[in-house]
Formats: C-alpha cells, structure tokens, sequence
C-alpha cells in the first residue's frame, strides 16, 4: 500500500455540498428578484452552469465573463431581461452563507489533519470559499487554502499545480494523493502534474474521457481503506 505525506482536496461536492447549496442559493435568488423556480428550470440552470464552467477549465471562457454573464444568457432563453453581474453578486453573498458538509467529511478531515498534510485546491471565488471553509469548520485543519482566483490560473492547468507546488514545502509529486469529484480538473490535471488521483463518483458516472484514475470511490470514508487507516 503506497504511503502518502500529502493529501490535496477538492471542496466541491467533495467536502461541502455544492449541490444543496446552490439549490439554496437560486431558491433565495429568483424569490428576491420576483422570478419562478421551478424544479425544470433548477436543472436546465445546473446543466447550463456545468457546461460554463467546465468551458472555463478549458479555458475557452474567463472567470469573470462565466460569472457576470451567466444568469443574463440563461434568463434570456425566458424571455427575461437581467442585470447578470447585479445577480451574480447577489447569488455570490447566498453562496457564501452555504457551507452544507458532505457527509463524513468533517470527521475524516479533523483524522487526517496530524497525520497528514492537508491542502485545499479548488476552483472559484476565493471570498466565498474561504467563508464557506471557515463556517464548515474545515479551513483550521488544511494547512493552505489554494483558490484559483489567486494563482492566477484554474484546475486543471500545469501552472495551477505549479503554484501550489512551489508554495508547499519540500513538496514531492509522487508522495501526494489527490482527491475530488471532477474527471477533468482534478483527475486529468492531478495526473498530468504528477500526482495519484482519488475520484469521488457517487453517481457512478462513467470515465467518459479516459483519465483512469487510481482510484474510484463512492463515498469517502472509503478513502480510508485506499491510505491504509481504519474507518471509526
């Protein structure tokens, strides 16, 4: 069983749930600006924001053109006409108040935390991440928090990793172990920059475009077994 000094950890629907808090979020946000919410239009949203953002690892779209034009294009496919980057601020400070944990997340970090060195590495907005992290009780026992909005570049760039390498002390790729839920920003980047990779995958979605990651799990109290720890 390989033995790893470093862990690196996603935050979305990785350790917080994204999920549950964006569905609070654009429940708060159409009631404030008098719009319906219906379970249809939730999922077309999801769908269209997944795509933005999965562009935007590509880096085919900028942070800030995602963020201050996406509810403008996508109310404008309901005939509504929106001021996208007043919404985006007001959607932003929602966000900030979600910090729902995944489940077992808390206690596995708080284990792992004098045993390991834990980092986060994330894509996003650095105000709200730092918010959510804090609330959650979870940014104490990382010992950096890496944003993309600050490095500069986003997962799964070679310089995004380069910057969190550079930053972590006597840091080794080959003793570092990756963990998130998205096959392009986590997997293909950590496996391009060196790293074992962990795939959350709950929803057993397939590996449609072939990272082969090291390892798959559905939970992650699974992560356990795959460091060699014993699960309470």
């Amino acid at each position: 069983m390989k033995q790893y000094q470093y862990l690196l950890f996603d935050i979305d629907d990785t350790l917080l749930d994204f999920q549950a808090t964006e569905k609070m979020s654009l429940q708060l946000l159409f009631e404030q600006e008098q719009l319906l919410l219906t379970p249809e239009i939730e999922q077309h949203y999801r769908s269209f924001n997944q795509s933005l953002w999965r562009s935007f690892e590509e880096g085919k779209i900028t942070r800030d053109t995602l963020l201050n034009t996406r509810f403008a294009t996508f109310l404008k496919e309901y005939g509504k006409v929106v001021d996208g980057a007043f919404m985006e601020k007001s959607y932003r400070s929602f966000l900030e108040q979600g910090h729902h944990l995944m489940d077992g997340a808390l206690d596995l970090i708080s284990r792992l935390a004098d045993q390991y060195e834990l980092y986060v590495v994330t894509n996003g907005v650095s105000k709200t991440q730092d918010r959510r992290l804090r609330d959650s009780g979870l940014h104490p026992l990382f010992k950096k928090v890496f944003v993309s909005e600050d490095t500069g570049f986003q997962k799964p760039m070679k310089e995004f990793f380069d910057y969190v390498f550079a930053r972590i002390p006597d840091f080794s790729p080959d003793k570092a172990l990756i963990i998130g839920d998205s096959l392009l920003a986590d997997m293909a980047g950590g496996k391009q920059a060196g790293m074992d990779t962990c795939w959350i995958n709950p929803e057993k979605k397939p590996d449609d475009i072939h990272v082969m990651p090291t390892y798959e799990i559905r939970h992650l109290n699974e992560l356990y077994k795959i460091i060699g720890r014993e699960e309470r």
